[in-house]
């Protein structure tokens, strides 16, 4: 059972998705990550886009803690489903609409995106049947979207290789927790939060 951990809706538990069709990002590590995320200072009045969502989780507590608006996006029924309902226990707690659920394949979603429209903060955490070109190909397709400044955040199996970041994306930093790992990104005709030792235990 997941729980939004900190924010506005802070200690409220989530729904899940049924059946193993998910891999939700534990407790542990979300708040591993949202302490991380605090450091980096980019929360706070953020546009967040959360890809291959799942429950949600990670989009709803961005909003929890301030961002100013969250896009999940998941294209399985039931987990869109759940992303909604995750997202109207929030939105109800912020008095407005701040998370916004589509139901669509990423590609498809990335591809109908308008030009102008920009992201401070992403998540992505594929299925681990994705294989490396086709995460690749979500990322260069990610690109043009990112703020100045934004940071991607890609969560994989510890026992898959590092992203291929496209041209004008780079990592910064990066952790293993158990079996996850957690890839830190940044555009890199910009700048991004300072790069940190490499300390994956």
């Amino acid at each position: 059972m997941s729980r939004i951990i900190a924010g506005a809706a802070g200690g409220t538990t989530l729904v899940s998705v049924p059946g193993s069709l998910t891999r939700p990002t534990t407790d542990r590590v979300k708040e591993a990550l949202f302490s991380r995320l605090d450091a980096f200072e980019v929360i706070a009045d953020a546009r967040v886009l959360d890809l291959y969502a799942g429950s949600g989780s990670l989009g709803v507590e961005s909003a929890s803690r301030g961002a100013q608006s969250v896009d999940l996006v998941e294209s399985d029924g039931k987990a869109s489903e759940v992303c909604q309902r995750n997202a109207d226990l929030v939105n109800t707690v912020a008095r407005h609409k701040v998370v916004t659920v589509h139901r669509s394949k990423v590609d498809s979603f990335l591809d109908r995106t308008q030009d102008a429209v920009r992201w401070d903060l992403v998540f992505l955490d594929p299925p681990y049947p994705l294989d490396e070109p086709a995460l690749a190909g979500v990322l260069a397709k990610l690109l043009p979207h990112l703020a100045e400044g934004a940071v991607v955040v890609v969560e994989r199996s510890s026992r898959t290789p590092e992203p291929s970041w496209p041209d004008g994306m780079e990592r910064f930093a990066e952790r293993k927790y158990g079996e996850t790992k957690l890839w830190f990104a940044e555009p890199s005709a910009e700048e991004g939060p300072e790069a940190e030792p490499e300390d994956i235990t």
